[in-house]
């Protein structure tokens, strides 16, 4: 049967992730690979089941079964858990770790935890988005398959049997008794395989070693201990050895169905980049706040004031955006690589990579190159802070009041950690700044408004007060928060702005970020309860492995974007700390 057909797209809710920090996967219920590029995030998929590709690898019980799973502690292991009228049987899955350049291992150990079953394996690696099929089949004597699609080789091992009827996928069929265990490694890379095949207890020991360094226990007083464990999980494995972390996994999943928005997030964002570094750096997690300033700070430094919002992992440019006609697509969506962001200017990010400097400096993280990277970051700001920008949520051109109060917020955090003659000039650039935006961006009822000419209000405006733009006294910030409270809430769900005059929920879904800002606001001002409440309703809006998209459907109660979306988990891993018992006491005590 064809791969398209047997195994469709499902819910995002029910997808998990695998990672190495060079590429990732998502897993279906039915033991279905239906997503990856190899060898990098931004490479071709060779499995896009996901979108409208062929190209997959399934492993699933026979007969009838219902579905469930969950992520080994402080990892991205995932274990896929089939209960039948007959057996219970786990599979475990990951990526083998450390990663290889060019090279992803993908391990899977089935386990029959009770009774017997027969299990069915399929795979179809298919380069170029499902356009290449497979060619050079070949089974050794050793019951090792070796094969290529376009320019990725593939070397399966561990498979009882197996055949190919034409140029169909590859199948196999094998019996899984009581409590036995069967181990299937699967080799994907973008160049020959040589050598021995890799050994799966091996690997699985160097995985697990791997994941319990990256992920260390958080500690009690933690809100949310597990969901912060698992956040700190996401953003480790899709942080790559260059320091760049992507936004998504995925490209092409609708925000709306057939609204034309889907776009392509297999790229390391300024912004996503700092959130995350800032939400590390609030647990004392230091390898991902280092790698975060590392790969900030080159790009800066590269590229001063025409800092593009954002690069590939390894500080490439974005390509640009062009459809994917062959592809049908994930359901309501149209298949886009490549993205518009690279022709866009965002001042903002330049604020952003200053509070990321100024929280690495606190933890005297900050060398002297990274300080070369501040003053022209800081120049970047002097000599276009005036200058209309396409703004956090990457629209039309304007003199946005975010980017100018992301700028103040930046500039000051920045001046705390400099020398007296730094800090004066910054401060005093703060200030002008600070005042331009109150002059044409101040609106009647003492709240911030998005820009001269838009007098809505906007969540975003909630970052620039929490990152010090002003005091959280500042009765402009208390206005904004009352503002977003009465305006762009809905059964404690969050949006981004008022697109029009119909319902929030109408023209998008509930932006999870704004959830968490808002939750990080209301305790700054002394609401601890009510941002608790609003942490807890946030955090419940993930899938099932309790991952989140950007976007959550508040009717249907779905997730709607690209997954999994990397500063959804920063700003809950940040709350995670902030709003804890234990950081209350802290404050408290200051």
């Amino acid at each position: 049967m064809d791969p398209l057909q047997e195994f469709p797209p499902q819910v995002l809710r029910d997808y998990a992730l695998l990672a190495d920090g060079e590429r990732g996967a998502l897993i279906g219920p039915q033991g279905d690979l239906a997503w990856l590029c190899v060898p990098r995030w931004d490479s071709d998929a060779v499995f896009s089941t996901l979108i409208g590709g062929a190209g997959c690898y399934a492993l699933t019980p026979r007969g009838r079964y219902t579905w469930g799973g969950y992520y080994s502690p402080r990892s991205l292991i995932w274990n896929s858990r089939w209960v039948s009228g007959e057996a219970v049987i786990e599979s475990r899955e990951a990526f083998a770790m450390p990663a290889r350049p060019g090279t992803v291992t993908i391990l899977r150990r089935i386990r029959a935890l009770d009774g017997a079953t027969r299990m069915r394996v399929v795979l179809d690696v298919r380069a170029h988005f499902g356009a290449a099929t497979m060619r050079e089949t070949h089974r050794a004597d050793d019951g090792v398959w070796t094969g290529r699609s376009g320019p990725i080789s593939f070397r399966w091992t561990g498979v009882p049997g197996g055949r190919r009827g034409g140029a169909g996928p590859l199948t196999a069929e094998f019996e899984l008794g009581a409590g036995e265990e069967v181990d299937i490694v699967l080799e994907l890379s973008d160049h020959p395989l040589e050598g021995d095949a890799p050994v799966a207890d091996e690997c699985w020991s160097a995985t697990e070693a791997r994941w319990a360094a990256a992920v260390p226990d958080l500690g009690i007083g933690v809100l949310g201990l597990r969901d912060a464990e698992m956040a700190l999980a996401v953003l480790s494995g899709l942080t790559s050895s260059d320091g760049g972390m992507v936004a998504a996994a995925t490209m092409s999943l609708p925000e709306r169905a057939r609204a034309n928005r889907n776009y392509d997030y297999r790229y390391a964002w300024i912004r996503d980049q700092c959130y995350a570094g800032l939400a590390v750096a609030a647990h004392g997690h230091l390898p991902l706040l280092d790698a975060a300033v590392s790969f900030v700070s080159a790009r800066v430094l590269d590229d001063g004031p025409e800092l593009k919002p954002a690069y590939t992992v390894t500080g490439g440019a974005v390509p640009d955006e062009r459809p994917l006609p062959h592809l049908a697509g994930y359901p309501g969506g149209s298949d886009k690589v490549g993205n518009w962001v690279n022709q866009q200017f965002q001042l903002d990010a330049f604020g952003e990579a200053l509070e990321l400097f100024a929280v690495a400096s606190s933890h005297d993280h900050l060398d002297t190159e990274h300080w070369d990277a501040v003053e022209s970051a800081v120049a970047a700001i002097e000599r276009r802070w005036n200058e209309p920008d396409a703004g956090i949520w990457e629209l039309d051109n304007r003199r946005w009041a975010h980017s100018r109060l992301t700028c103040v917020s930046g500039l000051r955090a920045v001046a705390g950690e400099a020398p007296a003659g730094q800090a004066g000039r910054w401060s005093a650039l703060a200030d002008a700044i600070l005042a331009d935006v109150a002059t044409d961006c101040l609106h009647a009822d003492g709240r911030w408004q998005r820009a001269p000419d838009d007098q809505r209000v906007d969540a975003s405006l909630l970052l620039p007060c929490l990152r010090g733009a002003l005091a959280a006294s500042d009765p402009r910030s208390m206005a904004t928060v009352d503002a977003v409270v009465a305006t762009l809430l809905n059964d404690d769900y969050v949006y981004r702005f008022a697109h029009d005059a119909r319902p929030l929920g109408e023209a998008e879904g509930a932006f999870l970020l704004c959830g968490f800002l808002l939750a990080l606001a209301l305790d700054q001002q002394g609401k601890h309860v009510e941002a608790r409440a609003l942490f807890e309703r946030n955090r419940s809006a993930c899938g099932t492995p309790g991952l989140f998209s950007e976007e959550f459907d508040v009717t249907q109660r779905q997730l709607r974007g690209n997954l999994p979306q990397a500063f959804v988990h920063a700003l809950l891993l940040e709350c995670s700390a902030v709003l804890s018992p234990e950081h209350g006491k802290e404050r408290a005590n200051t």
